[in-house]
């Protein structure tokens, strides 16, 4: 309850202040926010949330559980119950999280983020029958582009390359351009022999994020497949000139191409990508 002595007005609007903070990247600001206003207000649910969401941003998993559970505790709800599972779940607490995310999963109306945040730990747990039912129940009935990529991942893994592919393209009919969405559905093509479309998405994504590595090792793979050798290496060319790290994936990537014969001896391709590497 807001004391007498506050302005009114002033919680909320220190609130929307901090929540303002939080989303523009200014995570610090927004937890001294929320740390001042649980000064004058302990029981407050937001200023708890809003705690909790500086810290989870923060990576402060293990901080930030507590005054996301004393929120959701306080004002129980989907949203809250989901950030308190995505805090628990990072601090390797898995079977509270499951419980969490279990019972935000039943609300109503129903969340995409429950389906979502809930399907991706049974996958991280090898429980995939029950994640891919999970998330099928979401589709059903909170449908949204994360849901699409989750089980896209799901059945790529299957090997059940044409509902991935359908799976991955109705996740990035919901979100254009997304690098890793590009990936999943340049991998299910490829598996499906499709490689100048599969090609395609891979330079997509490398385009939309240049920083985006895995895409150009999927490229260069690609253009292996496609008996372009030429091209694949200057790919890994370039990404090793900009990430030297990645030397050890782009060798990997030079001795399995041609689908598992070894296409260079370890040392011609250290050579071929410009370092002095044995």
């Amino acid at each position: 309850m807001q004391k007498r002595s506050d302005p009114p007005g002033t919680v909320e609007r220190l609130l929307r202040e901090g929540v303002q903070a939080l989303r523009s990247g200014r995570v610090a600001e927004a937890q001294g926010l929320a740390q001042n206003l649980l000064a004058l207000h302990p029981q407050n649910p937001d200023a708890l949330q809003l705690l909790g969401m500086a810290l989870l941003a923060q990576n402060k998993t293990s901080e930030a559980v507590e005054p996301l559970r004393n929120a959701a505790r306080m004002r129980p709800g989907a949203i809250v119950e989901v950030q308190l599972g995505q805090a628990l779940r990072q601090a390797g607490r898995s079977a509270e999280a499951l419980t969490v995310l279990q019972q935000a999963s039943e609300r109503q109306p129903p969340a995409a983020d429950a389906f979502f945040e809930l399907g991706t730990l049974l996958y991280e747990k090898r429980r995939i029958a029950e994640a891919e039912a999970v998330l099928m129940r979401g589709m059903a009935v909170a449908p949204a582009g994360q849901l699409s990529f989750a089980l896209g991942t799901i059945f790529l893994e299957r090997g059940d390359f044409e509902d991935a592919s359908a799976f991955f393209a109705r996740a990035l009919a919901a979100n254009p351009g997304h690098p890793s969405v590009l990936c999943g559905l340049g991998r299910a093509r490829m598996a499906r022999g499709e490689l100048d479309r599969a090609l395609e998405k891979f330079r997509e994504a490398t385009a939309n994020n240049p920083s985006e590595g895995r895409a150009r090792f999927l490229t260069a793979q690609c253009l292996f497949e496609l008996g372009r050798p030429a091209e694949a290496m200057e790919c890994l060319r370039a990404l090793v000139a900009w990430a030297p790290q990645s030397f050890g994936g782009a060798l990997k990537t030079c001795v399995e191409a041609g689908k598992g014969r070894f296409w260079l001896k370890p040392s011609a391709a250290a050579k071929a990508l410009g370092l002095k590497r044995a």
